[in-house]
């Protein structure tokens, strides 16, 4: 159990807990933050690929853990933040990044999948943060990595409701951030298009088209990883609040 925090790039010895992990920005994120020496703690609904990313880090050399995990049940996610901490010692971050993103007009009436939406993107930060806030507070320190979006930031027809959850994920990291103060850094990273398998949950035709043609210059996960390990590889007293990661052509 390593209860020690080492200062070399930033993130070596950091113990750092990915929700979402089994594919896209978080598989990225867990490969890059292992490769530069961070104990990872792996959580996704895919058991099977939960193993295999975890096996695929420890041949290369890094130290990875992994549980399934559905962020919409608070139980669960303290279960697998209490694991974590058995693990490793600490949670020095916590990178909420589970989201789903079925896309539709309004008057489509797809309630279900605003439930969804609603469940995941926001219930599961939520449950992340009230999860983890406790043992940052009873060590001393940690960070949350909140993941949103450009739609954060502007909304677009068919993502009223995924905009709207996105836009809560900001006003959650927000309000976190002033409420903890100097002791816990707060990040949110929206990213813009980028290659992920969140479009797989339209259910929608014309928004499946729609996010095709809008894939078209999508940026490679990894490079929404080195945002977030920018982030986390700060000094102390460093506290990088947003970061907007959008590919060049789409730049405004």
């Amino acid at each position: 159990m390593n209860t020690e925090k080492r200062q070399t790039n930033g993130v070596e010895g950091k113990v750092v807990l990915i929700t979402g992990a089994s594919s896209g920005i978080g598989e990225a994120a867990a490969r890059l933050l292992a490769k530069q020496g961070a104990e990872v703690m792996l959580g996704a609904r895919r058991f099977e690929r939960l193993e295999s990313l975890t096996d695929e880090i420890r041949s290369a050399g890094g130290t990875a853990e992994y549980r399934k995990l559905d962020v919409t049940d608070p139980e669960d996610m303290e279960a697998f933040v209490n694991e974590a901490v058995e693990k490793f010692g600490r949670v020095d971050v916590i990178v909420n990044n589970a989201g789903v993103m079925p896309l539709s007009n309004l008057e489509e009436r797809k309630i279900d999948e605003w439930n969804r939406m609603i469940d995941v993107n926001i219930r599961g930060v939520l449950h992340g943060i009230a999860a983890g806030l406790p043992v940052m507070q009873t060590q001393g320190g940690g960070q949350f990595v909140n993941v949103a979006s450009i739609g954060a930031y502007e909304v677009t027809p068919t993502a009223s409701v995924y905009c709207a959850t996105k836009y809560a994920v900001r006003a959650i990291s927000e309000g976190l951030r002033m409420e903890t103060g100097r002791s816990i850094r707060v990040t949110l990273v929206s990213p813009g298009v980028t290659e992920s398998e969140l479009a797989d949950s339209i259910s929608d035709e014309h928004a499946r088209a729609a996010m095709r043609e809008y894939r078209r210059v999508a940026l490679p996960a990894e490079a929404i990883a080195e945002a977030v390990a920018y982030a986390i590889a700060q000094p102390e007293g460093v506290d990088v609040n947003e970061l907007t990661v959008r590919p060049a052509k789409d730049a405004v």
